[in-house]
């Protein structure tokens, strides 16, 4: 009788999920942007991008350029359609799921830069977990390696106070357990969309401080609509003002919450999950607006779930 296979690890799980997901919003994306290639806004943008270098030097045409992009906008739907299915039989333990999933990985970040490349960046993230522990020995059905017991606390010295006393044997000293990964994957996650909102939205409020007719032209630029929609620059500037008195302090004490969580703080665990679960609910309204918001709701979910791991609140029950 062969012995039972090593349960799946949590980061093979959440490595296939996000290699499915990251993958459907890629093709989404992809498809997205080869139907409005054609269009008016786009033709211009692509005309604006070579007649400034670094576009200049390239010596393409407006129809060469967007013939590319329609090119590298397929190829990476492909590919994240072909991510999508071996994602599925990663969560099988299939190598060859594995190996397809590293040699897509490249062209797949290359040709994503089409659609974004942000989406796709995280799908090859992903692949590249899956070749590390516990993953690597779950894949060759070996159970992980364990982490190295903390040394025993050296037994006290012995002193012979009456020949009748005999010393009992020094009690075992207990490991400490370690941070579990779901709390080091929740706050990595939580710093790093952290801080691309902190940047975009500190780079728009600096923009508007300092040259507030560079950010308005553009903005006229790609939607010379603004005004028949009753968009005024004054009222862009003061929604922009707003969205950034509300997010960068939200941001600021997600961090805040993420660092205590991080430190085995309980508090700091409760503010986290809080916070994450009011952005997934936000994220999920914006999606009606714009796709792009799916990327934050994943991250908010991702980041609940990974706190709401049993291992997760026993660890933090358990703080001495």
């Amino acid at each position: 009788m062969s012995p039972a296979a090593p349960a799946r690890p949590r980061q093979v799980t959440l490595a296939g999920w996000l290699i499915m997901g990251g993958s459907a919003v890629v093709v989404f994306s992809a498809f997205e942007r080869v139907s409005g290639l054609r269009s008016l806004e786009s033709q211009e943008a692509v005309a604006d991008f070579l007649s400034e270098p670094p576009g200049e030097g390239l010596g393409l045409s407006v129809d060469q350029v967007l013939d590319l992009i329609r090119l590298l906008s397929l190829v990476a739907a492909a590919c994240a359609t072909a991510a999508a299915i071996l994602g599925f039989w990663v969560l099988q333990r299939s190598k060859g799921a594995r190996l397809g999933l590293t040699l897509l990985a490249p062209p797949l970040l290359l040709t994503g830069i089409a659609t974004g490349g942000l989406v796709s960046s995280l799908v090859a993230a992903a692949a590249v977990m899956l070749w590390l522990q516990p993953a690597r020995s779950w894949f060759e059905g070996r159970p992980p390696p364990e982490a190295p017991a903390a040394p025993a606390a050296p037994p006290p010295p012995q002193t012979v106070a009456w020949p009748a006393e005999e010393p009992g044997p020094a009690p075992p000293v207990a490991p400490r357990p370690g941070r579990p990964p779901a709390v080091v994957w929740a706050c990595v996650l939580t710093w790093a969309c952290c801080a691309l909102v902190v940047f975009g939205l500190g780079a728009t409020v600096l923009v508007l401080l300092v040259a507030p007719d560079l950010l308005f032209d553009e903005l006229h630029r790609q939607n010379p609509d603004l005004a028949a929609q009753g968009l005024s620059d004054s009222e862009i500037r003061a929604a922009s003002f707003a969205t950034a008195g509300l997010f960068l302090p939200w941001c600021l004490a997600a961090v805040g919450f993420a660092v205590q969580a991080f430190r085995r703080v309980a508090w700091g665990r409760r503010g986290l999950l809080i916070s994450a679960g009011v952005a997934g609910g936000v994220s999920l309204l914006g999606m009606f607006a714009s796709a792009i918001m799916v990327l934050p709701f994943v991250a908010a979910v991702v980041t609940v779930a990974l706190l709401s791991r049993p291992e997760v609140g026993a660890w933090f029950r358990d703080r001495p």
